[in-house]
């Protein structure tokens, strides 16, 4: 009885071996291979080297509207973004006592010419006695003199209530450029100094300028191309060039000016994202044809001997056009690719 179990174990165990035995293997899927058109060879390209750089959207110039006099802002007729032009008046500064003292002048401008008028009638009656021998030739120069001394005084008095006046004018603050008004916080009512800033203006055509460190600023020339986000810029622009390089430099950094086309000039001082060219390297630049992107990681198909396809996840950046990518790591000089959208 205890021999019958045991029996039956091995007899289920060889069934089984059997049964394994007689199972076929399921064939491997074939490989995909490449068409013969299309493929690319890996190679080395010489590309620009480019370095980030940070860059402002700003005027060539900014102009700053001052006080000429001391005295108390008694108008303001600007404010920020408004668009001035060149010579209009966009401001007051009133001192009470220049009223006072062109006053002044005015009475001794008064006296003056009192003076001169009687020094004018006692030289017509000098002269006319003089003619018939009245007076001697010595009374009719000293009436002379003094009359030129009256005419004098008036002319002087003329002068000084003319300055006074002038002063007086000069309390109008104009725009000293035609653009845009970026900054006018002085409140009206507000006592104001000579030199005083009451509102700044741009001036000039727009520029982007960029900053590089001195070391690399070396390589810096009139008319290199510089890269722009151009989604920084609402799209207008892309790309620029130098058009000028400042000679000093300011804690390490040199200056440069580049000129783009269609800048916006809505948000002067925005922040703008720029690539500088610093010299040349070689690189992995294929086209964007040849790379396939899923779930944000980017393949390329590389073909072997045999033709078949494999996938290889890569490493890329943009390129310098639209259609090319740069790759970074991934590949090697030498693999052999196929059209991402190639396979059969």
């Amino acid at each position: 009885m205890t021999a019958r179990p045991y029996l039956i174990s091995v007899l289920g165990a060889a069934l089984l071996l059997s049964a394994c035995g007689e199972s076929k293997e399921t064939p491997a899927p074939a490989a995909k291979t490449a068409p013969a058109a299309g493929r690319l060879t890996v190679s080395a390209q010489t590309v620009a080297d480019l370095k980030p750089v940070p860059a402002t959207l700003t005027t060539r110039d900014m102009a700053e509207a001052r006080a000429r006099i001391s005295g108390t802002l008694v108008a303001l007729t600007i404010k920020e973004g408004d668009i001035v032009r060149q010579g209009q008046l966009i401001g007051r500064v009133k001192d009470d006592r220049l009223g006072l003292q062109t006053g002044a002048f005015d009475a001794q401008v008064a006296a003056a010419a009192a003076e001169a008028a009687r020094a004018q009638a006692d030289l017509a009656r000098t002269r006319d006695l003089f003619s018939y021998g009245v007076y001697a030739q010595a009374r009719l120069d000293q009436v002379e003199a003094q009359a030129k001394a009256a005419n004098a005084n008036l002319a002087a008095a003329r002068a000084q209530r003319g300055a006074s006046a002038e002063l007086g004018a000069q309390g109008a603050i104009l725009a000293p450029a035609s653009g845009r008004v970026l900054v006018a916080d002085v409140p009206v009512g507000s006592v104001v100094m000579p030199g005083q800033s009451v509102a700044r203006i741009t001036s000039g055509p727009l520029v982007v300028r960029i900053e590089l460190p001195e070391g690399q600023a070396r390589t810096l020339k009139i008319g290199d191309t510089v890269d722009l986000a151009a989604e920084d810029l609402h799209g207008l622009a892309a790309r620029g060039s130098i058009t000028q390089i400042y000679p000093s430099i300011t804690g390490g950094q040199v200056t440069a000016d580049v000129t783009a086309p269609n800048l916006p000039g809505d948000l002067i001082g925005q922040r703008v994202r720029a690539a500088v060219k610093i010299g040349e390297r070689q690189a992995i630049v294929i086209p964007r044809r040849y790379v396939a992107t899923r779930f944000g990681v980017d393949y390329a198909r590389l073909v072997d001997a045999r033709g078949a396809i494999s996938e290889s996840p890569i490493q890329t950046r943009a390129g310098a056009t639209s259609d090319t990518v740069e790759v970074l790591s991934g590949l090697r000089l030498g693999d052999v690719l196929t059209p991402a959208e190639a396979a059969r």
